[in-house]
């Protein structure tokens, strides 16, 4: 048995390690280490409850809006209130604009670079591969980034900046939309399908989104142009639906919230059933290997006390669990749970694993684009924008969203006006989490384990696909 340890990782959010055991070229076992605390729980304790608006959104800098958002919906909580329908449509078209933002940087600037690299070179698609993804070189980046920065003009419209924008309130969100900047609004919001029909699809978003399944993929990849399509073929020549497998178990908290229901429906998804309602008073945390000092297990009633020199820690991330197991959340999570036909077919064939993982993130970008279409044509421009905040009673409240990596929780509890406790869960918390007390690997851990290095040890690439096939936001992990 031999231990190796890769890390820092280039191309991810913040600070991250993985320890790997490997026995005859496999890993038999993986440790994944959140190697920065953050403190931001500790922050804001003892604070007035609307100082949550400003410092949240300042845990990340790339989705800053997922914080705002979670941090708004648990105030609105604490005060409620309704948010303005207006107010909902509008957080919804910049927190979308977020989140597909994210998504084309996780495709072009840190998922396909990786098959650029020399110990692909023995491929006949490398060079093709190379020239269009290669990082700071390829072609790809100068298609991405000038579509990329066209969507963020949301921001500026919606939220006066980005990030850490305070527009986004308990009632809705501070600054109303005229007639000339909805006009702008319809503009971007056409020209990134444009770009997504272009670029990345090579096909209408209706023609995408009718693929239905694994077989109807298949064809419609067949002798097509566009990045999509590149990857799968990529993601077939090397059977990367048979690496990096998650634990098998899929949530979502709901994203897109309207007046009425979400965009994407709350839910739990196994190997067996999909569970609705998702059953929220079973989600705990595990600091068996965390540097952490033990609390309550409920992050309703936890605190984050660091214990840095705790012998059985690896990392400061908690472990999260629903029902005592481990959740993979995501892209494929929120479209396995909603129920969209190619990613439920995808999944119940093959479960998670890296080529999954990158299609649900596409297969979203294209129903994000024309639900932003749909919410900018909703916003009936005579009405409030945002209602008047209240006050807050004593009391524990939770704020729950999707960002673009998955399901993220903001728990709260207020005591006499200022902010008793202050809970984080995020997306990379659930994925990247350590071990539990039942030494229980996360998602990543499990996924890892079984992966063939062969001799390339910590420079197997493979370890990189699965890795970023997951995209984490190590800075919003551990607080």
């Amino acid at each position: 048995m031999t231990r190796i340890t890769i890390g820092p990782f280039n191309r991810v959010e913040g600070d991250l390690e993985v320890r790997l055991d490997v026995e005859g070229g496999r890993v038999a076992r993986a440790e994944v280490t959140a190697p920065l605390y953050r403190g931001f729980e500790q922050i804001l304790e003892g604070r007035p409850p609307l100082d949550a608006l400003a410092l949240a959104p300042r845990i990340c800098g790339i989705c800053s809006v997922s914080q705002s958002v979670a941090a708004a919906v648990a105030l609105r909580h604490a005060m409620g209130i309704e948010a303005a329908p207006n107010g909902l449509l509008a957080t919804n078209i910049a927190h979308a604009a977020e989140n597909a933002a994210d998504h084309l940087t996780h495709f072009y600037i840190f998922f396909m670079p990786d098959f650029a690299r020399e110990a692909y070179a023995a491929h006949p698609w490398h060079e093709a591969t190379r020239e269009r993804f290669a990082a700071t070189r390829g072609s790809a980046a100068r298609d991405a980034l000038p579509a990329r920065a066209r969507l963020l003009e949301t921001m500026g419209i919606i939220a006066g900046k980005w990030p850490h924008s305070l527009a986004f309130q308990p009632g809705g969100t501070t600054r109303a939309i005229d007639l000339g900047e909805r006009v702008r609004l319809f503009s971007i919001a056409a020209a990134f399908r444009s770009f997504l029909e272009r670029i990345v699809f090579a096909d209408t978003l209706d023609n995408v989104l009718s693929i239905s399944t694994a077989e109807e993929l298949d064809r419609w990849r067949d002798g097509r142009g566009g990045d999509f399509a590149h990857f799968l073929r990529l993601a077939d020549a090397l059977s990367l639906s048979e690496l990096g497998k998650g634990p098998g178990l899929l949530m979502s908290y709901g994203a897109y919230h309207g007046a009425e229901a979400e965009l994407f429906p709350r839910g739990l998804f196994g190997p067996r059933a999909m569970i609705e309602p998702l059953p929220l008073a079973q989600i705990t945390e595990d600091v068996s290997h965390a540097w952490m000092r033990d609390s309550s297990a409920d992050p309703a009633h936890s605190t984050t006390v660091p214990d840095p020199d705790k012998v059985s820690a690896y990392s400061w991330c908690k472990a999260p669990r629903l029902s005592g197991q481990p959740i993979e959340v995501g892209a494929i999570a929120r479209q396995t749970v909603a129920g969209q036909p190619l990613i439920n077919d995808l999944v119940r064939a093959s479960g998670t694993n890296v080529r999954n993982r990158v299609i649900a993130r596409l297969i979203e970008l294209a129903r994000i684009a024309l639900a932003m279409e749909q919410w900018t044509r909703a916003l009936k421009l005579s009405e409030p924008f945002c209602n008047p905040s209240q006050a807050m009673p004593d009391g524990a409240y939770v704020g729950l969203v999707e960002a673009a990596r998955g399901s993220l929780g903001h728990w709260m509890a207020v005591r006499g006006g200022k902010i008793e406790r202050y809970q984080i869960i995020a997306p990379t918390t659930w994925n990247f989490s350590p071990r539990d007390s039942f030494d229980v690997g996360g998602p990543l851990e499990q996924a890892l384990v079984g992966t063939d290095v062969g001799d390339a040890g910590p420079r197997a690439v493979a370890i990189q696909h699965i890795v970023r096939s997951f995209d984490p936001c190590m800075v919003c992990t551990a607080h």
